[in-house]
């Protein structure tokens, strides 16, 4: 089951930093079990909530040059506040270090202004095309599902009450739709 823990991505520095927010719904089917009487997002979510908008300035940093970019190693995870019903988690994720292969990545998560988690993250990148005779083909839907995915996490920049162009480098090409966040750098 592939699904997004991103509800929408907030603030952008392509392969540098992002934040993202992810509202938690009663209605989340997840919930019904943890715990039944004291409904709360899993601890495992919201590190994979994290996970999933560190890949994000990731895959915008390399202009989606890897179409697979997965959770390799997960350190000092400390948790604090619970996300309930009804709040917002907050997550922020900073590049520390790259190489050809793994980013580490420092990240935290807010609920309601108070830390609710943070961690040390190791993120590895790579093509199927390394690994597999068909990689090629799988590579080229990932990248286009992921480039139509962020079109719905990212807004156009707006600035005021007008939109602003958005850099051609943030335009899906399978949809032609804009796909930046709203802190994003314009032209004037």
């Amino acid at each position: 089951m592939r699904f997004s823990l991103i509800d929408r991505v907030t603030a952008i520095e392509p392969g540098k930093s992002i934040t993202a927010v992810k509202g938690v719904s009663l209605s989340e089917e997840y919930l019904a079990d943890h715990f039944p009487r004291f409904p709360v997002l899993p601890g495992v979510l919201m590190l994979e909530a994290m996970t999933q908008a560190s890949a994000w300035t990731i895959r915008l940093g390399e202009d989606f040059a890897h179409s697979v970019v997965v959770l390799r190693e997960a350190r000092n995870v400390k948790y604090g506040d619970f996300a309930q019903p009804g709040s917002m988690l907050t997550v922020t994720a900073e590049v520390t270090s790259q190489d050809e292969k793994y980013t580490k990545i420092k990240a935290s998560g807010l609920v309601g202004g108070q830390p609710s988690l943070k961690a040390r993250l190791v993120l590895e990148r790579y093509n199927m095309a390394d690994r597999t005779s068909h990689g090629d083909a799988i590579d080229a839907r990932v990248r286009a599902k992921m480039r139509r995915l962020w079109s719905l996490l990212a807004p156009p920049v707006r600035r005021g009450d007008r939109q602003q162009p958005v850099p051609a480098r943030y335009v899906s090409s399978t949809n032609g739709h804009a796909s930046a966040s709203a802190t994003m750098p314009t032209a004037d």
